[in-house]
């Protein structure tokens, strides 16, 4: 039995790759969350007897501490964070608490025989990119908002943890993913929903803006794939999609497959976190996904009709 620890087990994409983890017999996986921000509904609904729920803070030594040791696990998912624009913009010190919970997970895990941490960092580490598209070796890290700050330091206790310590990771760079399950303090869902609803949909700015979409199955399937193929360790993967879409579009795109009588309504845009354009080099992750991508179009349709965007 291969037991794996998924921290931020209720959020979103945690709570997909867990659904994906325990598909497989062989693995036992305990879930922790503290439920900040993640919800007991996003927890599996197949009662397989190989995966538990935990409330636990990682920023509390002693809450991360009893867990881990306890269980002596072989692989560790660290996705737990505080997350989403507008939560980490007006909550900048929660964020910076976040880096006390990476170092707890790498100091627990060196002396507690863990063979790998896989590391969800963010296409915010990016900022305003100098490069386009964004290449996990040869772009500046160029933000200089909390989140992105803190996962760049997450990023360098991983390095420097495998240099001092031998500790194994892998660094999933997550661009935006979507799909059931998320909640509306993302784009996607916070469209769809308003949509859904015929109300209206708010844009920052003239919505000129781009972005790229990645559905989340095509995110699992590739960070998945790593783990269980030992595909890169100790480096940096792009995990994202590389179609990218006008954020004015991508509403246009919402209202007619929900055939929506919602308005577009444009507000001001934001000082700080928006960047003009995002759009990653994902070379890396196709080859890793081993599939075509999930069009745009398709995953809108599949969360859509999911009827869960409303987290």
């Amino acid at each position: 039995m291969i037991k794996i620890l998924v921290t931020g087990g209720a959020g979103f994409v945690g709570s997909c790759l867990v659904d994906k983890l325990i598909e497989n017999p062989d693995n036992y996986v305990v879930i922790v969350d503290n439920l900040s921000t993640g919800n007991k509904a996003r927890l599996p609904e197949a009662n397989t007897g190989n995966w538990k729920f935990i409330k636990c803070d990682c920023n509390d030594y002693r809450n991360i501490s009893d867990v881990m040791t306890s269980h002596k696990f072989d692989y560790v998912f660290h996705y737990a964070a505080v997350v989403g624009v507008q939560r980490t913009l007006h909550n900048p010190v929660s964020v910076i608490n976040d880096i006390q919970g990476i170092r707890y997970v790498l100091d627990i895990s060196k002396n507690t025989g863990v063979r790998r941490v896989f590391f969800s960092s963010s296409s915010e580490v990016y900022g305003e990119p100098f490069e386009h598209p964004q290449n996990e070796m040869t772009t500046p890290l160029n933000s200089r908002l909390p989140y992105a700050v803190v996962k760049n330091v997450g990023e360098a206790f991983l390095r420097s943890y495998h240099q001092e310590y031998g500790l194994d990771y892998t660094i999933f760079r997550f661009f935006n993913t979507y799909g059931p399950k998320q909640s509306t303090d993302f784009v996607m869902s916070r469209f769809i929903n308003a949509a859904v609803n015929n109300k209206p949909i708010t844009i920052y700015g003239d919505g000129s803006q781009t972005r790229t979409f990645c559905y989340k199955d095509d995110n699992i399937g590739a960070c998945v794939n790593a783990f269980y193929h030992n595909k890169h360790i100790n480096d940096t993967v792009n995990i994202g999609n590389d179609n990218e879409i006008k954020i004015i579009d991508l509403a246009k795109t919402i209202i007619t497959i929900t055939n929506s009588k919602s308005e577009i309504v444009h507000l001001p845009p934001l000082q700080e976190g928006d960047m003009v354009r995002r759009k990653p080099d994902i070379t890396k992750m196709k080859a890793l996904l081993g599939r075509e991508m999930t069009d745009l179009k398709t995953g809108i349709e599949k969360t859509f009709a999911s009827g869960q965007y409303n987290f």
